[in-house]
């Protein structure tokens, strides 16, 4: 169910960006007008396909049947999250300075978080995929769901801009839109430390109650 959530979660900044790329491709206009888009392609085109990719693709990486009942899988799918995960924050940096966004889409508190956390997203890809190199179960899923949490700034963005419109029948603009970005992302993040947390809860139960047979025979060998 978990699962299920965040793909449909991820489901409607997917289809929304999509659309954006069949409209540059040449395909009818559905979404509203982009002149950033139209003018210089390239990022954009980019970062909505490989955020799909990460988003859709990086859901299945929390299944625990698919990392035991089919490692090789797993094993693929998540460097091709990594990989995604990688140009989507990269391509983030580069719409961040490429792009002359109005006042009204982006501020200085945005312009310096996108740049903070694009850098974070690529940083925590990186360690997650060193971490997991040495082993280190732990550290490569804490690193990865930060990253993730991060990735999933625009679903979060979106659902907090629907709500505002359903309310108040307005689209969020100015300060007032930074804030309500920058919540999205702390939101996240927030979910992210709880996930890590419960995760690595349940990982030092597992030992203790795998311990407690092998510890019960040793008594009543000794008892006998």
């Amino acid at each position: 169910a978990f699962v299920a959530l965040i793909f449909v979660y991820s489901f409607v900044p997917s289809i929304f960006g999509l659309t954006r790329v069949v409209e540059l491709s040449g395909g009818p206009a559905i979404a509203p007008p982009n002149p950033r888009a139209m003018s210089a392609p390239t990022p954009i085109v980019i970062h909505i396909l490989s955020s799909s990719l990460f988003c859709l693709l990086g859901a299945l990486q929390f299944l625990p049947s698919l990392r035991h009942a089919h490692p090789f899988f797993h094993r693929l799918s998540g460097r091709l999250v990594a990989l995604a995960g990688a140009l989507s924050a990269l391509s983030g940096l580069w719409m961040t300075f490429a792009y002359a966004f109005p006042s009204q889409l982006q501020g200085p508190a945005l312009f310096w978080a996108r740049l903070l956390l694009s850098s974070a997203m690529l940083a925590l890809i990186a360690w997650g995929v060193v971490a997991i190199r040495r082993r280190n179960f732990h550290a490569h899923g804490a690193a990865m769901i930060r990253a993730y949490a991060i990735g999933q700034g625009a679903s979060t963005q979106a659902v907090f801009g629907i709500f505002w419109m359903i309310l108040w029948g307005v689209e969020l603009m100015g300060p007032a839109r930074d804030i309500m970005m920058l919540a999205a992302w702390g939101v996240n993040l927030i979910a992210a430390e709880v996930v890590i947390t419960a995760r690595f809860r349940a990982t030092r139960r597992g030992p203790r109650t795998s311990r407690l047979p092998s510890q019960t025979n040793r008594r009543r060998a000794s008892a006998s």
